[in-house]
This record gives structure tokens, C-alpha cells and sequence, in this order.
């Protein structure tokens, strides 16, 4: 039997099979960033993944990017979140919320009372994000303060919290696709002269100092790690990526952390090759996978588990379409962020034998 399909351990829980569901962001939340009724069918659909990853989840209003995303900093978000994670576990998978604070990139019509969003430097991102309005151009955000710092690290320990009270196995920490964590890293977004830029250790600090607080709330063994390394989005840059994540993978090996999570889109360096050997939890790899490319890892000894997005979009029963050769369901990119069940629960599923 393919490896594809043998349970692997992420942190001293055991999940099914090889198969993790991608974090993506689907813009089904109302505006007070609670998660619609629809969201809890969307992922008890997917549930037979070896682990669900959620959607970004801003961990704190400032946090909020993009219209119709979900927030995980108030009880009615919570109430909303308890009811997928049961859901989830009812058919007997495993969910990890990704807490993602987009930083920079983001809009004052996001915010609260039209402020300007927050990133480590006052340093405009070049492109738009999705508003009410439609796209808008980013704006240049304001750089934090020094003693905001451990507020902001403060609200993903309470985050995290609330992830746990929802009823989540874990949680994941989004430091790529441009997103705060990853501004901090990155010398083309970071330009502080405190201890929170400059060097690679003190560009570092704050993606460390977040996991350590996600930690003592939920030990390592419920926490995980994404990073992307060169993939640039959101106009994100940095002079030295390779110095930069096996630094950042040599530090948070005192974690314990269930898993790193490195999706790779065109980077010409082969991180993995860098970086599985740097890190002693379980290896999960992401970008652009397909059955076969996946059991190839797989039986490589490259991964532990290989993550899939849009054929879990459009494939509800992903699993069982592998384990079987059945085709797959082609993703509708028209209603990726579109709000509504079109394209979002109504993608059809194997007919079970015997129904």
C-alpha cells in the first residue's frame, strides 16, 4: 500500500493518512468575522484528510486582511468555531486552526475605525488587497512601536487560547505569504533599528517570541510552523533567504513542535534538502503536489505528510479519489472568495458503495 495512506504521528497524535488539507482562505465569514453555517459542512466534508489546516484566522481585529474572513478574538467566533471542530471530530479528523495577522497587508476599511494597518517598518507593499469596496491598493501602514511589540505577541498566546477552547487539535502559525510574522523576518520589509531588525537573530525575534507564547499556552506538541521560502508574495523580499530560515529552523528546534510546515512555489534552492535535516518533529511539504508527487516524497523519506490545496477545494473525498483512481473535480477559481455555497459545499463526492 502506498504511503500515501498509512497513519504518521504529528506531535504525539496520530492522524490517519498522509494527506493534510492546505490552510485557504474562502471569505465565508459574516463582518464580525464569525464563521458562516456553511463553514462547518465545508470542512466536516473533508474531514477523512489526516489533518485539516484552517484558513487564515486572524488572531486580533488588527489582524483582519482581506473582507469575510474569520476572527478568533471574540466568544461568538469561538461559539462559531466549536461547532466545525465537533463536526470535524464526529467523523473522525483532526483540525488545526492557522492563526494568520496580515500586518501590512491590509486596508484601513478593515480596521477598526479606519486605522491604518501595522507591519515592523512603515513600508508600502506594492498590490491590492480584497476589500468590501472590491480590490483596493494597499496603503503604507504604520511601523509598531517598541512597547507594542509584546501586545501584539500577547494576542496569539490568547488566540491560541481560544483555539484550544473551540475544540481544535492544534494550531499553526502562518509566518509566509508575506504576512506579519514574515515582514518581521524579511530584510526588505523589516528596516527597525531596535532590537526587532537588522541582524538575522533580531529580525527572527518575533516569529520566536510568538511561538513560545503559542507554546506555553498549548505545548509544542500542538503547535506548527508554515514558512515559504522565496516565494515573494504580497511583495515580500529578503537579501539572504537561505541564512535567514536555517537560522530561524535551528532556533525553534527547542519547541518540540509538531510540525514545520515549508511550502515551496519556484524557489530555485531546494529548501527541503536544507531544512528536514534541521528539524526533529514531523516534515510537512506543500506546493503544488499531485498523488504521485506526493508518494514520491512520501517514499523518499522527503516528508512525513504532503499538504494539497486546490484538489481538496474541489475534492471533498480526496482520499478516497486517490485510494481509487477516480478523477478528480477541477477547481472553480471563480468562487474561490466568493460568499455563498457555490463552489464551496456543492462540489460532489464518490457515491459510497451500497448508497
Amino acid at each position: 500500500m502506498s504511503k500515501l495512506f498509512t497513519p504518521a504521528s504529528i506531535g504525539g497524535q496520530t492522524i490517519r493518512n498522509r494527506m493534510v488539507m492546505a490552510p485557504m482562505t474562502r471569505s465565508r465569514a459574516n463582518d464580525a468575522g464569525v464563521p458562516d453555517d456553511i463553514v462547518v459542512t465545508y470542512y466536516a466534508q473533508r474531514s477523512s484528510a489526516g489533518l485539516i489546516i484552517t484558513e487564515g484566522v486572524f488572531p486580533s481585529a488588527a489582524g483582519k486582511g482581506y473582507v469575510r474572513t474569520p476572527g478568533i478574538h471574540t466568544d461568538e467566533q469561538v461559539a462559531a468555531w466549536k461547532q466545525v471542530t465537533e463536526a470535524v471530530h464526529a467523523r473522525g479528523g483532526r483540525i488545526f486552526m492557522q492563526l494568520m495577522h496580515s500586518g501590512r497587508i491590509s486596508h484601513p476599511s478593515l480596521q477598526v475605525d479606519g486605522a491604518l494597518p501595522v507591519a515592523p517598518s512603515a513600508i508600502k507593499p506594492a498590490g491590492q488587497t480584497w476589500t468590501g469596496n472590491g480590490m483596493e491598493e494597499f496603503v503604507t501602514p504604520r511601523a509598531l512601536r517598541l512597547d507594542e511589540i509584546a501586545g501584539v505577541v500577547n494576542e496569539y498566546r490568547t488566540a491560541t487560547r481560544r483555539a484550544l477552547e473551540a475544540g481544535f487539535d492544534g494550531v499553526e502559525l502562518h509566518a509566509a505569504s508575506g504576512y506579519l510574522p514574515e515582514q518581521f523576518l524579511s530584510s526588505g520589509s523589516n528596516h527597525r533599528e531596535d532590537e526587532y531588525g537588522g541582524s538575522i537573530a533580531n529580525r527572527a525575534r518575533f516569529v520566536l517570541e510568538v511561538l513560545e507564547a503559542m507554546v506555553a499556552e498549548a505545548g509544542g506538541e500542538r503547535v506548527g510552523l508554515k514558512i515559504s521560502p522565496e516565494m515573494n508574495f504580497n511583495d515580500i523580499s529578503d537579501a539572504t533567504p537561505q541564512e535567514t530560515y536555517t537560522y530561524l529552523v535551528d532556533q525553534v528546534r527547542r519547541f518540540n513542535l509538531a510540525y514545520l510546515h515549508v511550502a515551496l512555489f519556484g524557489a530555485k534552492v531546494d529548501y527541503h534538502a536544507l531544512l528536514r535535516p534541521r528539524f526533529e518533529g514531523a516534515y510537512l511539504v506543500g506546493g503544488g503536489l499531485n498523488q504521485e508527487t506526493a508518494e514520491k516524497l512520501l517514499a523518499d523519506g522527503r516528508a512525513d505528510a504532503t499538504v494539497f490545496g486546490g484538489a481538496f477545494l474541489a475534492n471533498p473525498d480526496l482520499p478516497e479519489r486517490f485510494r481509487t483512481g477516480a478523477p478528480l473535480n477541477a477547481p472553480d477559481k471563480n468562487t474561490f472568495y466568493t460568499p455563498g455555497a457555490q463552489g464551496y459545499i456543492d462540489y460532489p463526492e464518490l457515491v459510497a458503495a451500497g448508497n
